[in-house]
């Protein structure tokens, strides 16, 4: 059965049958960690541990993966908005539109090209109304746990849509609390005594992270403020419903600044200050989710609440020429980095825990998408799913977790189209579009028309290009990209000299 057509005929009939099995309907904390690497931590996403797995110091995520599946093949989007939006809609980015990052009502962030002009994307984000100029309208995630029975809380980043649009305000897309979210994508800084961007004598900033002004001035560093006030929320939340709290870090975004309650043990270990400013990044993150973890272990919930662990896109990894103090994350063996078409800007570190369902200590290799969250979720809460004005994409991911029904990464083919220019440089950075089918993958660059394929089982870092051994495989590869991507409407950008749009992958 086809669980990527029509609006999630399939979720609707088995939620009631989930939640019949179930006494009580479980809390659900989602935390999302923003361009973490796959790599930047101790917990290995691989078949062997990595130089970068000594390097960091994570030992919630050691902790959260002990009680749960850990999933080596879990992909998002190489953007931030793109993913986000994904994930609370459901629908591909090819299909949804927002395939860049979103800040300003109305105004592209694509980076000049000299041979491409780029489409009229929805740069204001994710709408929960109709009718908003360049915004995806949808039945968001939160909206659709909420109208289910759940209490929302949203905390940190949201990233959802443009400043003045519906799509900025958490609260207008079915989150009871919101809590310093907001249009940016990024805090402007993490200090307080900076007070997190709004910086004292210099004015209003659209990076300055909102409401958390009983922090400014303080020398409490913004991962630590955020989840001191995610679990204020949960101990003064409407406790006769389950909750949802969706923990949406800006960390470890840049800029990076030191969390000095680890800064120092790192630069005793010789680490560079630049990398040992941003493996604090990454503690103070894994604090956060072990501070959560004590918290619901304290108030007898955590055999009633599932943890999902995923990060946004691949860590930042550009260039050395335009390095601007900027830390390379660590994604080897993985390739490139954010805003990459290769697997260190799609492929993600993934840990699920889910009380009574998932084996302790199990590991994952099926691959899943972004977009399969949102099915995925509504079918772990057993909540109740009206029409969404939205095309579901995404395939619910609970048989890997069961271990019963059939498996959604059977038959199955991940798509990614990004027909925008991010800005920085870098191997795979560029306007493309990707399928992965099985254990093969193929890139498509707009620009030159080039083709590059790669066998990830046997060549994970992306090494060997295969495309002029394989022309069959290449061939049939284009194709089903190609119709797909005509199939959901997909943007392309535009040659300037022509005024003509970059052919389908399977024109060239």
């Amino acid at each position: 059965m086809n669980k990527t057509r029509g609006i999630l005929s399939v979720a609707i009939t088995s939620l009631p049958l989930l939640a019949s099995a179930q006494t009580e309907r479980p809390n659900i904390v989602l935390f999302l960690v923003d361009d973490m690497g796959w790599q930047d931590t101790s917990v290995p996403f691989w078949e062997q541990e990595t130089p970068f797995n000594h390097l960091f110091h994570t030992p919630n995520m050691e902790r959260l993966a002990r009680k749960g599946v850990k999933f080596t093949s879990a992909y998002a989007c190489s953007i931030s908005s793109p993913s986000r939006v994904s994930l609370f809609t459901g629908m591909n980015a090819a299909r949804h539109r927002v395939t860049n990052w979103t800040l300003r009502k109305d105004q592209s962030v694509d980076g000049e090209h000299e041979a491409l002009e780029y489409p009229d994307w929805n740069v204001n984000g994710l709408s929960p109304i109709p009718n908003v100029e360049r915004t995806c309208y949808a039945l968001s995630l939160a909206q659709a746990l909420k109208d289910g029975g759940y209490y929302t809380i949203h905390c940190g980043k949201a990233h959802f849509g443009a400043i003045g649009t519906p799509g900025e305000d958490p609260l207008s897309l079915g989150f009871d609390v919101n809590i310093a979210g907001h249009a940016a994508g990024g805090p402007g800084s993490y200090l307080g005594e900076d007070n997190y961007g709004a910086f004292p004598g210099k004015g209003e900033s659209v990076w300055a992270v909102p409401g958390l002004e009983k922090y400014h001035g303080s020398d409490v560093f913004l991962t630590e403020a955020l989840t001191r006030e995610a679990i204020d929320r949960l101990d003064h939340r409407d406790k006769g419903k389950p909750f949802f709290l969706y923990m949406s870090h800006y960390a470890v975004h840049v800029p990076v600044s030191p969390d000095k309650r680890f800064y120092q043990k790192y630069l005793d270990k010789g680490v560079d200050p630049r990398d040992a400013a941003y493996a604090t990044l990454v503690e103070g993150m894994d604090k956060s989710l072990g501070d959560l973890m004590d918290y619901l272990d304290r108030n007898g919930l955590t055999e009633k609440t599932i943890i999902i662990f995923m990060s946004d896109n691949g860590g930042l990894s550009v260039e050395p020429s335009v390095r601007s103090g900027e830390p390379n994350t660590h994604n080897r063996p993985l390739a490139s980095g954010k805003g990459s078409a290769y697997e260190g800007g799609i492929r993600e570190p993934m840990i699920v825990y889910w009380p009574g369902v998932t084996k302790p200590g199990t590991t994952c290799d099926d691959y899943l998408m972004i977009e399969d969250f949102y099915p995925t979720l509504l079918e772990m809460a057993g909540a109740d799913m009206p029409a969404t004005p939205q095309v579901v994409d995404g395939r619910s991911f609970v048989p890997l977790l069961t271990g019963k029904g059939t498996n959604p990464a059977k038959g199955r083919a991940l798509y990614w189209n990004f027909p925008n220019n991010w800005g920085p440089v870098g191997p795979g950075i560029g306007a493309t579009c990707t399928i992965r089918e099985g254990d093969w993958k193929l890139i498509y660059y707009y620009d030159s028309g080039r083709k590059e394929l790669f066998n990830i089982r046997r060549d994970i870092g992306e090494r060997h290009d295969l495309s002029a051994d394989e022309p069959g495989r290449v061939k049939a590869l284009s194709k089903k990209l190609g119709d797909h991507l005509r199939k959901m409407s997909a943007q392309r950008p535009i040659f300037k000299a022509t005024g003509k749009p970059a052919p389908w992958p399977d024109e060239i």
